[in-house]
């Protein structure tokens, strides 16, 4: 992993939405961390996570991610994600997010609009249906509960 010490695995890890989108994960691509560990976001290689085509609301955008920790019963994920430009909808998870770079309103159905970058702390709730709108390509770092 980028910014990490040597002692870390460098194995590539799932990807929080696969979880979401209730695609199976891999066991293989899921990383473990068994140590404390530190990770610059900013330059944390991640790797590709294609939306479902029915997901496209407009544009082109595209996803990659990196789960980074994730507990030994499968049900709190730790990672980073991106997104470039384009308008696309999500069934959410119970989740933390904090905004590294990039913009977006997120329209959530009967609930707020949000509107995040850099800097920003947002919470959606498990089954909170969104429609992301991403001006600039947002990379977050997040936290869920399954």
């Amino acid at each position: 992993m980028t910014g990490c010490s040597t002692e870390c695995p460098s194995a590539p890890f799932a990807t929080p939405h696969c979880v979401q989108a209730g695609r199976p994960r891999s066991p293989a691509r899921v990383g473990r961390m068994t140590h404390s560990f530190a990770l610059h976001i900013p330059d944390a290689e991640l790797e590709p996570e294609p939306l479902a085509p029915e997901q496209i609301v407009s544009g082109t955008p595209e996803v990659t991610g990196k789960v980074v920790w994730e507990s030994a019963d499968g049900r709190q994920v730790r990672g980073v994600w991106q997104i470039t430009p384009g308008v696309v909808t999500d069934t959410e998870a119970d989740e933390l997010f904090v905004v590294i770079s990039g913009s977006a309103t997120i329209e959530v159905e009967g609930g707020p609009t949000l509107r995040v970058g850099p800097g920003d702390m947002a919470v959606l709730r498990e089954g909170d249906r969104t429609t992301w709108t991403v001006h600039e390509t947002l990379r977050k770092a997040y936290a869920i509960n399954l």
